[in-house]
């Protein structure tokens, strides 16, 4: 998702890898997420290491303060996971659920993405814009 424009930007994929969502990771810290801010950090493949056994890519911990390092360039700020409404990518899913899924049926995988990239094309033609952030008691607006 464009935060500014609040257009979305398809992704459609037949598989659910990690290397699918190497550019939109925000709560995981994946080996391509890393690899993804490496190539713009050019990190060292000796720091990199290997994944589950030395230097970045060791575990979870490692990969996380490269990704949150202050210093770098590119820097992931994570969501925390009881603060989910503030995942503008849950409220886009929200309104897919609603607007799209609820109200058909799909006979195929390929009718069902056909038809997801029509409902992506008019959602950004006609009802994307930024969300509304409210604070006091009020709701999240689109």
């Amino acid at each position: 998702m464009d935060v500014v424009t609040g257009k979305i930007i398809p992704l459609i994929r037949d598989t659910r890898a990690e290397i699918d969502f190497s550019d939109l990771l925000n709560t995981h810290m994946c080996e391509a997420a890393v690899m993804t801010a490496a190539r713009v950090e050019k990190t060292s493949e000796e720091e990199l290491g290997t994944k589950r056994k030395s230097g970045i890519l060791q575990n979870l911990k490692t990969r996380a303060m490269y990704l949150t390092d202050p210093t770098h360039k590119i820097m992931f700020h994570y969501t925390p996971k009881h603060a989910s409404w503030l995942n503008q990518i849950e409220i886009w899913f929200s309104i897919l659920v609603r607007r799209f899924l609820k109200r058909n049926s799909f006979t195929t995988k390929e009718d069902l993405k056909v038809r997801l990239y029509g409902f992506i094309e008019f959602f950004n033609e006609r009802m994307a814009k930024p969300f509304k952030w409210a604070f006091k008691d009020r709701p999240l607006q689109v």
